[in-house]
C-alpha cells in the first residue's frame, strides 16, 4: 500500500511539474508579445507626435490645401 501511495504521489508531482513548465513557456511567450506591443506602441506614439506637429500641419495646409493666414483687412470681428 505504501509503495502504491509513493507511485501515485510521484505521478502527481510529475504532472504538476509538467503543467508548471507548460505555463511557464506560455508566460514567456505572452511577456515577449507584451514587450513587442510596447515597442510598437512607442513607435506609434512617436509617429503620431511627428504627424501632429503644428509646423508640419501648417506646412501641409499651405502646400496641399493652399491655405494662408488672413490679412488684416480680411479679418472680421463679430461682437455679441
Amino acid at each position: 500500500m505504501l509503495a502504491l501511495a509513493n507511485v501515485v504521489a510521484a505521478l502527481v508531482v510529475v504532472h504538476a511539474r509538467h503543467q508548471h513548465r507548460q505555463l511557464f513557456v506560455q508566460l514567456s511567450k505572452l511577456e515577449k508579445a507584451r514587450d513587442d506591443l510596447n515597442i510598437e506602441f512607442g513607435r506609434l506614439q512617436l509617429e503620431q507626435a511627428t504627424w501632429a506637429e503644428s509646423n508640419r500641419i501648417d506646412q501641409v495646409a499651405r502646400d496641399r490645401l493652399g491655405m494662408k493666414f488672413p490679412e488684416g483687412a480680411e479679418t472680421v470681428v463679430i461682437r455679441p
